[in-house]
């Protein structure tokens, strides 16, 4: 894996962190900077088709499936055959590349480990560098670690570690520490080459491979740029056609409208389609935020998996992916278990059971848990249905019919906004940008592990409360005043749980005003990490 250096090399602006020279080497900035020569321009194109789109949401309010695509939702085609390390995903754990979750996550029991780049991790320097050389000490088995309180940490035998699932950054996100000819690489490409270039032989001589995630992808197109950046990266670094698997989060709903055509572009390297709650939540609103009292979500945590709509799109990923012979892997179960609880702790069990219960029934493959304690929950819902089988892609589902329709069905919910849920939004909002511009991007608030898809729908269910004047169940209406005013009372009682000490080492009052810009501003931010990584150290 070698190429000369670039006659215009790559700049790092940036303070040094540890062993960076390791991930940055020539050879690997040289390859760098063939992906951004090459896909930024294409990039750059498909985000602003991005705001063509939203700009018919807005003047139309609908959505359709795409003509120009019938022959392929209509053909008869199947994406390549899973490699050995992907066949079974009946359960997978997410989070972040730091070392302690490095080694839990590997030893977890999971079949799979989302290793993430992009929601659950700020991208400081420190993580961007230090997940990738976390990732490879732990293929070198050179990987372990001590915590505050003296306990050890280490890995596992090989045999029972996880599969890694890389999730790169989305194709929006810059990464300003590395610069060429003066412009940005964009994060994806560089949390991608990084990890690709490093590994990707490793990997096959460990008999696995290369494997990612792909987020907050809104068309077929975005999927097309994806499958010739591996196709480049495998001819470039002399690794075998078909060697990249990718998993595709279907988090956009723009995205549940092209699942076929996703999984077409990318069919010799695609491995399934995952359904992400929140991020879809979060682009409703985004997309649909012209639409008037139909499209008005209800408090976060009312809408669950089997609201109609919902329960469409689910239904719909299952059938696509299984009559394609792709992996249908299920939503977050984000729970965080409570020792000191029982009682509470056998209550919130009991729901993540029922949801992997019904994932499992429903036809999906495996799920996704973001506690090493919820993995034998999920297992044991998964393991009911499979029993020895590695999935069920013979269930084909084809009693499901979904219509364009159905898909934005938001109306059909009985729930309506509260207090208590603007509260929640407002809270959990100002503590998850509060840790995120410490570096912390998976935060457990409240019992539950947040990533950044958590901030997303809160602000966004803010900003669509106050533009559509919705009215809570206690007859207050929702306007900025009334965001303010408890945005101000919960940011004076962390002040007086913290103490003013701790409170001034933190990063409360940058949260709530980045919180109070991105949800009352007339213009609504494509994605709050944008302002946020502004400020990002």
């Amino acid at each position: 894996m070698s190429a000369p250096a670039p006659s215009q090399p790559i700049t790092v602006d940036a303070p040094p962190v540890d062993r960076q020279d390791e991930v940055l080497t020539d050879a690997a900035l040289a390859f760098l900077a063939e992906l951004h020569r090459r896909f930024t321009p294409r990039r750059a194109e498909l985000l602003a088709a991005r705001e063509e789109r939203r700009a018919g949401i807005a003047r139309t309010s609908t959505l359709d499936f795409l003509p120009e695509t019938a022959h392929v939702r209509a053909g008869d085609w199947r994406v390549a055959p899973s490699p050995a390390a992907l066949n079974d995903r009946r359960v997978e754990i997410t989070g972040p590349t730091d070392r302690k979750m490095t080694i839990n996550a590997l030893n977890s029991g999971a079949r799979v480990w989302l290793a993430d780049f992009e929601d659950a991790s700020a991208p400081t320097w420190e993580n961007v560098i230090g997940g990738q050389l976390n990732l490879t000490d732990a293929y070198e088995r050179r990987l372990d670690f001590t915590d505050e309180r003296g306990k050890s940490y280490a890995l596992r035998p090989a045999e029972e570690l996880a599969t890694v699932v890389t999730r790169p950054r989305g194709w929006h996100l810059d990464e300003r520490h590395l610069r060429l000819d003066g412009e940005a690489l964009p994060g994806a490409l560089v949390d991608f080459g990084l990890y690709f270039f490093r590994n990707a032989q490793r990997l096959l001589d460990l008999g696995k491979g290369p494997y990612f995630y792909l987020p907050k992808t809104e068309s077929h197109l975005e999927a097309r740029l994806w499958n010739d950046v591996f196709v480049f990266a495998q001819e470039y670094c002399g690794i075998p056609y078909g060697t990249i698997r990718a998993t595709v989060l279907i988090e956009t709903i723009t995205a549940a409208y092209e699942m076929d055509e996703i999984l077409y572009e990318l069919r010799d390297h695609a491995s399934g389609l995952n359904a992400g709650r929140w991020d879809y939540l979060f682009s409703i609103v985004k997309n649909f935020r012209d639409g008037g009292a139909r499209f008005v979500l209800p408090d976060r945590n009312s809408v669950t998996m089997t609201a109609p709509f919902m329960r469409a799109y689910t239904e719909l990923l299952v059938r696509t992916c299984h009559r394609r012979g792709a992996h249908a892997i299920g939503g977050m179960a984000a729970f965080i278990p409570n020792r000191r609880d029982p009682e509470a702790n056998e209550l919130a069990l009991a729901k993540v059971r029922a949801d992997k219960d019904r994932e499992a029934e429903d036809g999906f493959d495996g799920s996704w848990v973001a506690h090493p304690d919820l993995v034998p929950v999920a297992r044991q819902s998964f393991d009911a249905v499979l029993g020895e089988r590695p999935h069920q892609k013979e269930r084909l589902r084809e009693d499901v019919r979904v219509t364009a329709s159905d898909l934005i069905a938001v109306d059909s919910l009985e729930a309506r906004p509260t207090y208590e849920g603007l509260r929640n939004a407002v809270q959990v909002g100002i503590r998850y940008i509060e840790a995120w511009l410490r570096g912390m991007g998976a935060v457990a608030i409240f019992g539950l592990m947040e990533d950044a898809a958590t901030a997303e729908i809160s602000r966004s269910q803010i900003w669509q409360w106050v533009n559509a004047e919705v009215v809570l169940d206690t007859g207050e209406t929702v306007t900025p005043e009334l965001v303010r005013r408890v945005a101000a009372e919960d940011l004076a009682a962390v002040q007086a749980e913290a103490g003013p000490d701790a409170f001034a080492a933190g990063c409360w009052q940058t949260a709530h005003d980045l919180l109070l810009r991105v949800a009352l501003d007339e213009d609504y931010a494509d994605f709050l990490t944008l302002p946020a990584y502004d400020l990002l150290d």
